[in-house]
């Protein structure tokens, strides 16, 4: 998946991280909190806080005990909930760690790692966007963007 960004859903004003299937056109939206849109955005834009916000710190901790986060894993939608894996290797084992999809994308975001769904997952909540060009892609994804509630997915937060 590649990491559209943070986008505001309106009239409502919540955050909504949006991935982007890498070989298709299926996008998956995702609702989040304002902090962790913050941190994502500020990732993306190669924002380095002078004293480190929660998601830098955790990345100054894995690089302190020599691990490294390989991937991200967006497993799952239950209950209205996104589920997420943050997986990493330390000493030559992979560990699996549960996590918000939001604060697992805002690690990926300031370590470089890819970020995966699971296709179950792309096809119960992914949301296709034909290409005709770039603008009107755009323009569609802004109108579906205007029309869409967190109800339409089953009020799907991370949360």
């Amino acid at each position: 998946m590649d990491l559209v960004g943070i986008r505001i859903e309106l009239p409502s004003n919540v955050p909504i991280l949006l991935l982007q299937e890498r070989e298709g056109g299926r996008y998956l939206p995702i609702w989040i909190g304002p902090n962790e849109a913050t941190a994502i955005a500020l990732a993306q834009q190669g924002v380095e806080p002078q004293r480190p916000m929660t998601h830098d710190l955790l990345k100054l901790v894995v690089d302190a005990l020599a691990a490294e986060v390989v991937r991200v894993d967006v497993t799952e939608l239950s209950g209205g909930t996104f589920f997420a894996n943050l997986i990493m290797v330390h000493e030559g084992n992979e560990v699996v760690i549960s996590a918000r999809p939001s604060d697992a994308v805002a690690i990926a975001a300031r370590t470089g790692s890819p970020i995966f769904a699971d296709r179950g997952l792309l096809d119960e909540a992914g949301v296709e966007i034909e290409e005709d060009g770039e603008e009107d892609e755009i323009e569609r994804f802004r109108e579906f963007l205007e029309d869409i509630t967190p109800e339409d997915f089953g009020h799907t937060t991370d949360s």
